[in-house]
């Protein structure tokens, strides 16, 4: 029934703007395209919110009606496919598809939970592992995957003190969440904020520079996460106790060996993804594209010599529909950008607004709309090109503004639907884990911690780093 009326309401709400876009006199400084084209984004973001239809289909929805009403050309929707972003996340897949199969992340895991000693040891030493990890595998949902195993090791070693394991099922999704803005590949939304930034104006952010940005920010709210975590869970007779995890607890969940001599598999792997990080660290410095590195990597790990992986094998595990809503998505966000909509949408603000509360403002909404879309590619598909617009008239740099949105929109734990990982460790069999109740007593400390802090490294923080509040 819930859903039937939320179906009901977008359907309502798409359709008499619909509506009212399709009467000229309506709007008249609107054109032709640009009346089509918030006709078609009005539809597609109802039908994310109001609809169980797959998000990909919608996007892809959307983007052929932009071309077949000549809004957008044939060029613009398949070029986006093409797209060195796109060619990025592909390759960074085939890449994390070769570490996942040596079993890499097994050791790193024993290697830094072992040496915890207390329960806020535990937890420390478990948040930079999960931040680690973003360097390594594209897309929290993979992220979430590959940790699932390192968690069922630590709640079996915890079995007798259950409100440390829900504190531990509570921490794992919540710093993957929030430590995807540490790289560009961390989350498919990065990638098109990026793209929509340089369509709407001419601004680039490489691999380098949103790993100058993003990794402060990703370590900062990780690690603030998982205090509130732990103080929001566990009493303090709960963080008393001392912990001890070996690493034979931690092999009874893993198919490859976390100690002894390493195999020559994975050397080769570990020695590849040192050098892939390093090159797109250093591309300042040779400026080869992050994306022909990481295709680069790609092939080395897939070759029949020196791979761990068959290129087939790994392949499979690229999530394509991710890829086809992003190329989708990007499309539809040059189609606001090039017809006027966007500017349109946002010429009724205020342009003499002060840029930290226009900061705020974005950050607030970007940290709620997981309440409205729950997909993150989504909630930036529908807001950068908005904020961008909005930047521009409000005399604040378009690429803080739509940063700042895209790592607000980062903050998805209110509710176990809200986000993959969320929803993963919400229910694991054998194990006790979190309630809608924890996941809403959290969410009710750590939003506002967390917007706080995108706000102060907005206004404080970036603009040591390069990309000032305003032009």
């Amino acid at each position: 029934m819930t859903l039937n009326l939320r179906l009901a309401a977008a359907l309502c709400a798409a359709l008499s703007l619909c509506a009212l876009l399709a009467v000229p006199a309506g709007f008249p400084a609107l054109g032709g395209d640009a009346r089509l084209t918030l006709a078609v984004f009005a539809l597609a973001t109802c039908a994310w919110i109001g609809t169980p239809i797959d998000d990909t289909y919608i996007a892809l929805g959307a983007g052929l009606a932009l071309t077949a009403t000549g809004v957008i050309s044939s060029d613009t929707l398949f070029g986006t496919l093409g797209d060195a972003t796109v060619w990025l996340l592909i390759c960074a897949f085939v890449l994390a598809a070769a570490v996942a199969r040596t079993g890499l992340a097994g050791r790193a895991a024993a290697f830094l939970v072992g040496g915890a000693h207390t329960v806020r040891q535990l937890v420390h030493l478990t948040t930079a592992a999960l931040v680690v990890t973003a360097f390594a595998v594209p897309a929290t949902s993979g992220r979430a995957a590959l940790a699932l195993p390192v968690f069922l090791a630590l709640a079996k070693a915890l079995a007798d003190r259950k409100r440390l394991v829900v504190m531990l099922a509570l921490l794992f999704p919540t710093v993957i969440l929030l430590s995807a803005v540490a790289t560009l590949i961390g989350a498919g939304a990065h990638l098109i904020t990026v793209s929509v930034l340089w369509e709407a104006t001419g601004d680039r952010i490489g691999f380098t520079q949103w790993l100058l940005l993003g990794l402060p920010l990703a370590v900062a709210s990780s690690h603030l996460a998982a205090e509130t975590v732990l103080l929001t869970t566990t009493r303090r007779a709960d963080r008393a106790g001392p912990v001890r995890i070996t690493a034979e607890e931690i092999q009874r969940h893993s198919d490859s060996p976390v100690t002894g001599p390493w195999t020559q598999a994975e050397k080769r792997c570990a020695l590849l993804l040192a050098t892939v990080v390093t090159l797109w660290c250093s591309e300042p410095l040779h400026h080869v594209s992050p994306a022909v590195v990481a295709l680069i990597g790609a092939v080395v790990a897939s070759s029949p010599a020196l791979g761990t992986v068959r290129l087939k094998d790994a392949l499979r595990t690229v999530p394509w529909s991710l890829l086809l809503f992003m190329a989708a998505t990007m499309a539809m966000g040059v189609a606001l950008a090039d017809s006027g909509a966007a500017k349109w949408l946002v010429s009724g603000l205020p342009s003499d607004v002060a840029p930290a509360v226009f900061l705020g403002v974005v950050v607030a909404v970007s940290t709620a709309a997981h309440l409205v879309l729950q997909s993150r590619s989504a909630r930036s598909s529908v807001l950068v090109p908005l904020v961008i617009a909005a930047a521009v008239g409000a005399g604040v740099n378009p690429a803080a503004a739509a940063l700042a949105s895209t790592a607000a929109a980062g903050f998805c734990h209110t509710l176990p639907a809200s986000a993959k990982p969320v929803t993963l460790f919400s229910d694991v069999p054998g194990v006790p884990t979190y309630t809608p109740r924890d996941l809403l007593r959290l969410s009710a400390v750590l939003a506002p911690l967390t917007a706080a802090l995108v706000l102060f490294f907005a206004a404080a923080v970036w603009p040591l780093l390069g990309v000032p509040v305003t032009r």
